[in-house]
């Protein structure tokens, strides 16, 4: 099977520095906030066609960029580390060391449209939710391709002839332990071959400082992939790692051969369900919005999306070591309350709105 089955994602998660701050633009923020930018157009659109202010949008925004931050922030503090965060309060506030749970963003979502309804005259709480249904999918979708750039939230490995080899995190944490590393560069090792499912042979072109032994260096990195588990995500411990050591217009560089992991890229198969479910949304809108009883389109919203969160989760590793072991994971378990709501309130509400007999 051709090695083109595989993707090597070795993309930087930076798009530039601000040079007078040395703080990096990442590729996630960016989407991030293009999800929310995007997702407002739409609902201007969407506000005018019902024949709402526009204005009222704008409002909407504010409630929803603080909910999602402020949700997903305490989501993924109170769902996955409550004993850290409950002893380190102040850490809950350092949303920029990473952690936000899409399930504690749903539920700031929740109280967020209740309190911006209640202010709004002639809007009802199931009317805004089936409107803001449509476009949570499309910031979702943005989201999740943000992870992809981030290579967090990495799929299982694939045991097959397709996946991604994340291979950006072996950089980050080779360039953090050793200082004397200059850059690396990771390419598709052409000349190994191997037998096995699953797995792509990589090179690692290091390029070192001047004044650093290479060789020794290059030896303790082979020995830190076989014994670090940092590594074990991306690196497959049943083949040996080689190296060699050369000199280009006398700057030092250190080959390393090791064989990657192919991975389910998890991040993407949501990303590309939140667009499906998107377009969905948005169709039963524009057809059918004054067919449909209030609130359908929300517990529709709800029942597929978190029941493909369900699935997804088992092409996904676990977030915390203490998830290991259980039948199902934290994400899955939170998502089973979003479906029986979803599924609560589609039987509740009735789908169609019932026609008055002629007179």
């Amino acid at each position: 099977m051709s090695l083109l089955s595989y993707i090597l994602w070795s993309v930087d998660p930076d798009i530039f520095v601000i040079p007078w701050i040395d703080h990096p633009v990442r590729w996630y923020g960016f989407l991030f906030a293009m999800g929310f930018i995007l997702s407002q157009q739409v609902m201007f659109y969407v506000f005018r066609k019902d024949g709402r202010d526009e204005k009222e949008v704008e409002t909407l925004t504010i409630y929803m960029v603080v909910a999602v931050v402020v949700g997903a922030r305490l989501g993924h503090c109170l769902f996955y580390d409550p004993i850290y965060y409950l002893s380190n309060l102040h850490k809950i506030l350092y949303v920029w060391e990473g952690g936000l749970a899409s399930h504690g963003g749903a539920i700031g979502m929740l109280i967020a449209i209740y309190l911006f309804a209640r202010k709004m005259p002639g809007m009802t709480y199931f009317w805004a939710l089936d409107r803001l249904a449509i476009v949570t999918c499309l910031t979702g979708a943005l989201i999740r391709t943000g992870n992809f750039t981030n290579s967090e939230m990495i799929g299982t490995p694939t045991a097959s002839f397709t996946g991604v080899v994340f291979v950006e995190n072996i950089k980050t944490g080779l360039m953090y332990t050793y200082p004397q590393i200059e850059d690396i560069d990771f390419q598709r090792n052409q000349t190994t071959t191997v037998d096995g499912e699953g797995i792509m042979p990589v090179t690692a072109i290091i390029e070192f400082k001047p004044e650093t032994n290479t060789t020794l260096d290059i030896n303790r990195i082979k020995n830190a992939f076989q014994r670090d588990s940092y590594y074990s995500d991306y690196v497959d411990s049943n083949y040996d790692v080689t190296f060699n050591t050369y000199q280009s217009d006398e700057v030092s560089y250190g080959e390393l051969n090791f064989i990657g992991v192919a991975r389910h890229p998890a991040q993407l198969y949501e990303a590309f369900y939140c667009v499906i479910l998107f377009l969905l949304l948005f169709h039963i809108w524009y057809w059918y919005r004054h067919k449909l009883n209030e609130g359908f389109a929300f517990g529709l919203f709800l029942t597929l999306l978190w029941s493909l969160r369900f699935l997804d989760e088992f092409v996904k590793l676990n977030q915390e070591p203490w998830e290991e072991g259980l039948p199902l994971n934290m994400g899955q378990m939170l998502s089973i309350p979003m479906i029986i709501i979803g599924i609560t309130v589609m039987i509740r509400v009735g789908m169609w709105k019932k026609v008055e007999p002629e007179k």
